[in-house]
C-alpha cells in the first residue's frame, strides 16, 4: 500500500486548479491510469490545468511532498509511459487545448499540448500549411504527446519526424521552473538546444507548456505508386535504390506477404497476392509530379517486381492508405498477443533486417509480421503469439530479445517514434554505452533533481 497524498498538497492543488479539475474519485482516476500498452496502475490524484501558471505552481507544490508527476496527452502510446507506477499526480492535458496562434508569414503555430494533431492539421490547412508529424493515431492522439515520443508517421521519410518540426518550447522542469528554449526561427546558433533534448524525453524531464510548431506548405500535386513483389527481400532492395536516388518520396511503406494479405482480407484493400508490396508517394508542384513518379518508378522497377501502378484519382488512393493505417489493430486477427517494436536500422540494411526477422518467425515458430516506414529504416516489427499458452508467450518474449541483437547488430536502435516508456527501459543499455547513459542519467538529474517525473520510464536504474 503507498501512503495517501498527503492533505496539505491535495489543498494547495484544489485551491490552483479549481472547480472540478482536481479529480480524486477512484473510478475518475482508473481511466487516467493506462495507456496503449495494456498496463494499467492507479494515480493517486489527477490534475486538468488550463493554464502555465496552473502548471508550475503543481509541479513546485508536488516537489515540496516529493510526490511523483505522470504527464498525459490522450494515452495512445504503446510503451506503458504515461502509466503511473510510482502513483502520484497525473497531470492530463485534455483542457490545455487552444492553438494560441497561427502565424503564415513565419510558418509556424503556436499550440498547447492537449491539442490534437487533426485539429492542428485542420487549423494550418486552412491557411494553406501543415504540421509534418502524422502517426496512425493522428485524430486522436495531442502535440503534448506526439512531442514526448518523438513521433513520426509516414511523410517522415520527407519531413522529418516531431523532434525536426518544432522551433520552440516552454516547459516547467522538475526542479519547478519555467524556461523557454528554443526559437521562432528556422536557424539559430545560441547556446545549448534544449529543445531537443527535451522533444522525445517522455515527460522525464519537463512538462511541455507550449510549442513553437514548424509548419510546411500543402503540395500542389500528390500521386500514389503501389508495387507488389514476389517476396520481401526484392521489395527491400527497391527500397534501398529509391532512397540512393535524387527524388525523396513522401512516404515510403512497406508490407511483407502476410501483412499484405491482412489488408485484403481484414482492410479491404483491393491488392492481388504478393509476396511484399511498397506504398510509394511523391509530392509537389503540378508542373514536376510527372517527373518525381518517373523517378521513383524507376527505382522501384528491379528483379522480383510483380506490378507497378498509379492511384487513378484520390479515391484510390485513400483507399490503399485506409487498408495500411488499419493494418497494426487486424494483427490481432491472427492471434490475440502482439509485442510490436518499432525498430530502426539503416536504410542500407533493411534488407538484412527483413531476412533476419523471417529467420527468427521460422526458428521460434511463431508469426512474425514486418511493415512500416521504410524510408526511415523504421520497421514495425510484430510477434504474434496466444498469452494463454505458457510455452508461446515465452517463445516470443525471447524473440522480441534476438529482434533487438538483430536491430543493434545492423547498427540500428530500438525505437523510432514509439519511444522508451517502461516497456524497453531495462533494454537501454544494449543499445546505449554506460558514458552515455551516464550523462544521460546526469541531464536528467539537473532537469529534475529530485527524481519526481515520470519516475521509472526511459532510463533503468543505475548499477
Amino acid at each position: 500500500m503507498r501512503d495517501p497524498l498527503p492533505p496539505g498538497l491535495l489543498r494547495r492543488l484544489a485551491a490552483c486548479l479549481g472547480g472540478d479539475a482536481l479529480l480524486t474519485d477512484p473510478a475518475e482516476r482508473l481511466a487516467y491510469g493506462f495507456d496503449n500498452s495494456r498496463r494499467q496502475a492507479m494515480p493517486d490524484a489527477v490534475a486538468l490545468p488550463t493554464a502555465d501558471a496552473q502548471v508550475l505552481e503543481l509541479v513546485r507544490a508536488c516537489r515540496a511532498h516529493r510526490v511523483p508527476i505522470v504527464a498525459r496527452g490522450r494515452g495512445t502510446n504503446t510503451t506503458g509511459a504515461t502509466v503511473p507506477v510510482a502513483g502520484g499526480v497525473v497531470v492530463s492535458f485534455e483542457r490545455m487545448d487552444r492553438i494560441r496562434a497561427i502565424r503564415p508569414d513565419d510558418r509556424l503555430a503556436l499550440v498547447e499540448p492537449g491539442v490534437l494533431n487533426a485539429d492542428l492539421q485542420v487549423a494550418a490547412g486552412a491557411h494553406g500549411f501543415f504540421w509534418p508529424p502524422d502517426p496512425t493515431s493522428a485524430p486522436y492522439c495531442s502535440v503534448g504527446g506526439n512531442l514526448a515520443c518523438n513521433a513520426g508517421g509516414p511523410r517522415a521519410v520527407k519531413y522529418g519526424a516531431a523532434r525536426d518540426n518544432v522551433l520552440g518550447l516552454r516547459a516547467v522542469t522538475g526542479a519547478g521552473e519555467l524556461v523557454r528554449c528554443g526559437a521562432p526561427t528556422t536557424k539559430g546558433a545560441t547556446g545549448y538546444d534544449f529543445t531537443r533534448f527535451i522533444v522525445g524525453s517522455e515527460g522525464t524531464l519537463a512538462l511541455v507548456v507550449e510549442a513553437t510548431l514548424r509548419l510546411v506548405p500543402k503540395p500542389a500535386a500528390t500521386r500514389s505508386l503501389r508495387a507488389l513483389y514476389t517476396d520481401v527481400a526484392a521489395a527491400a532492395a527497391a527500397v534501398a535504390r529509391l532512397m540512393a536516388q535524387p527524388v525523396a518520396p513522401s512516404m515510403l511503406e512497406f508490407m511483407d506477404g502476410d501483412c499484405v494479405r491482412l489488408a485484403r482480407e481484414v482492410g479491404g484493400a483491393d491488392i492481388p497476392e504478393a509476396g511484399a508490396l511498397l506504398m510509394i508517394e511523391a509530392d509537389g508542384d503540378a508542373d514536376t509530379i510527372a517527373h518525381a513518379v518517373a523517378a521513383l518508378s524507376r527505382a522501384a522497377t528491379g528483379p522480383g517486381l510483380l506490378a507497378l501502378d498509379v492511384a487513378p484519382d484520390a479515391a484510390a488512393r485513400e483507399a490503399l492508405w485506409s487498408a495500411r493505417r488499419k493494418l497494426s489493430p487486424a494483427l490481432r486477427t491472427l492471434a490475440p498477443g502482439k509485442i510490436n517494436e518499432d525498430v530502426v536500422v539503416p536504410v542500407s540494411r533493411i534488407p538484412a533486417l527483413v531476412d533476419g526477422v523471417r529467420a527468427l518467425s521460422a526458428e521460434f515458430a511463431l508469426p512474425v509480421l514486418a511493415f512500416g516506414h521504410a524510408g526511415n529504416g523504421n520497421l514495425h516489427v510484430n510477434i504474434l503469439y496466444h498469452p494463454e499458452d505458457a510455452a508461446e508467450s515465452q517463445r516470443a518474449i525471447a524473440c522480441m530479445h534476438r529482434v533487438f541483437d538483430l536491430v543493434i547488430a545492423l547498427d540500428g536502435i530500438l525505437s523510432g517514434e514509439h519511444g522508451i516508456g517502461l516497456v524497453k527501459r531495462d533494454f537501454l543499455p544494449r543499445a546505449i554505452d554506460p558514458a552515455t547513459l551516464a550523462l544521460m542519467r546526469a541531464v536528467k538529474a539537473t532537469f529534475d533533481p529530485d527524481g519526481i517525473l515520470n519516475p521509472g520510464k526511459v532510463l533503468p536504474a543505475a548499477d
